[in-house]
């Protein structure tokens, strides 16, 4: 029998994480410059479309159809076909299929949407709809079904923790968004002129958004109302607080000024680093996660200027280094206490087993993602380009490639 509760938990759930989408479109548009800003945002709306027709043609079906050797799922739900009657989840506390499909392709949006931050102003919108749909297909959809599909190699077979996506999202993203950013290359000015945020209040709003969502991308990850789920909202609620602490506090030390971006990147940042392990600390874990996460991703944010790669928004420093420091702190800090299917790390007398198989799960899908994502922006660009021309990225690509600007002063007379 359904259980009502758990559907309306997952149902609700899943909005707020696709409610996450615009508010990165409005955390990511802030962020960039006014020319650009509209195009900004178009990336992360256009994800929503084409991901959720690539999810019901065939993606559903290959991220959690019948398992072919922990690595993919089969064509069986094409069109989500035998799905309308069919539930998913543990006796007691079974859902409908499909409310736990439409959680999932939330998930599928919001990762493609990230990637749009590493090659902010400089690429070809058509050319971003082509490699939505193929690193959707070559990219996402394996590693979801690794992940999170029951038999999926990572968690049915090695054993490795990851509550709500740390490898799937995060260290996915991370590492996509790198191979990404060195394929486009950097944008003109890149180090010379200054790039700064044009709109920070509307970066604070979807950081604010951002920040909601993020409950039901954690707390939803449960799939049941109970103990877990509340574990994980807390837990969310305090790494992103300890985060975007440590973020500002390590601003104030290096730069001598705490900002505005910077407390809402740490929340980011905290909320990233707890995604794998909300579910499998406790909240002094959750805090410690918090604090380490705050003052590691703002050090590397700062470090693409060093080594020369142009991480526009901020991808690989963020959810990268975030990703792969939360899934780590599981192999430390996770406790049977806080989740009884999961392990005892280090400090809890569970030795290096949990911490060896975390490492393993976090490198594998790195590398990975980063291949695969390379080989697609390459064929696209040696195909049918990828970058923007040079003069339609200095103009703006909001009039060059939709006809429309964030902000119309035609109108505005001085008297």
């Amino acid at each position: 029998m359904i259980n009502g509760a758990d559907t309306a938990w997952l149902l609700v759930s899943g909005l707020l994480v696709l409610f996450m989408t615009p508010g990165l479109a409005l955390f990511y548009g802030g962020m960039v410059r006014a020319k650009s800003a509209l195009n900004m945002m178009m990336m992360s709306f256009s994800a929503m479309a084409v991901v959720t027709l690539i999810w019901v043609l065939y993606g559903y079906s290959l991220a959690f159809g019948e398992d072919h050797g922990g690595l993919i799922g089969s064509l069986k739900h094409l069109g989500l076909r035998d799905t309308l009657s069919s539930t998913f989840g543990a006796e007691g506390h079974l859902t409908p299929t499909l409310a736990f499909s439409m959680f999932q392709l939330t998930f599928a949006i919001i990762t493609v949407a990230l990637l749009s931050g590493a090659i902010a102003d400089r690429v070809k919108f058509s050319s971003w709809l082509i490699f939505v749909g193929a690193w959707i297909t070559f990219v996402y959809l394996p590693i979801s079904h690794w992940v999170f599909a029951p038999g999926g190699w990572i968690t049915s077979k090695l054993g490795a923790l990851d509550f709500a996506g740390g490898t799937v999202v995060e260290i996915n993203s991370g590492a996509s968004a790198l191979a990404l950013a060195l394929v486009i290359g950097p944008r003109l000015g890149f180090k010379r002129d200054p790039m700064r945020p044009h709109n920070m209040p509307l970066v604070l709003l979807g950081a604010g958004i951002l920040w909601f969502g993020w409950f039901g991308f954690n707390g939803g990850s449960a799939l049941t109302v109970g103990a877990l789920a509340s574990t994980a909202v807390i837990n969310t609620q305090i790494a992103a607080s300890a985060a975007a602490i440590t973020w500002i506090l390590t601003e104030k030390i290096r730069d001598g000024k705490a900002t505005t971006l910077g407390i809402a990147s740490g929340a980011v940042a905290g909320m990233v680093a707890i995604t794998p392990a909300c579910g499998f600390v406790n909240p002094f874990g959750a805090l410690i996660i918090g604090l380490l996460s705050g003052a590691t991703s703002a050090w590397a944010v700062s470090m693409k200027y060093k080594l020369g790669y142009d991480d526009s928004l901020d991808v690989v420093g963020v959810h990268g280094v975030s990703g792969l420091l939360g899934m780590l702190a599981i192999g430390f800090l996770g406790t049977v206490t806080a989740n009884a299917s999961g392990a005892n790390g280090f400090f809890a007398g569970g030795g290096f087993t949990l911490l060896s198989k975390q490492f393993i799960a976090s490198i594998s899908c790195g590398i990975f993602a980063f291949v695969v994502t390379f080989i697609i922006a390459k064929l696209i660009d040696s195909s049918v380009g990828f970058r923007a021309k040079s003069e339609d990225e200095s103009n703006g690509l909001d009039q060059t490639y939709h006809a429309e600007t964030a902000y119309d002063f035609s109108s505005i007379s001085i008297r």
